[in-house]
């Protein structure tokens, strides 16, 4: 199954929850949950495949479960990896 991998920077304690933006070539995850109990992990990679329209089983943490720089690996199998890499890149605020 084709998969994409990628760094992700986490935000626990945001106002809101939005998926944008860019921190050190991560994309940044900001979310309400705080960071405790994995709540944050959690929130992040639910909102994570929601903002890439996928299901949350889709989306993996790799590292971090307890930082909040992560790695995750995104299952690409319906859109294909060049499309789901260049969805990130839209993510991050730049075509990469």
């Amino acid at each position: 199954m084709p998969a994409l991998r990628i760094a992700v920077r986490v935000r626990p304690g945001a106002s809101r929850t939005k998926v944008g933006g860019e921190h050190g070539g991560a994309l940044v995850v900001a979310v309400q949950a705080p960071a405790v109990g994995g709540r944050a992990t959690e929130a992040a990679l639910a909102a994570l495949a929601d903002a890439l329209g996928l299901r949350r089983r889709d989306v993996r943490l790799v590292v971090g479960a307890t930082r909040r720089d992560k790695v995750v690996e995104i299952d690409a199998w319906s859109s294909g990896v060049d499309s789901m890499a260049a969805r990130v890149a839209e993510l991050r605020g730049g075509a990469r």
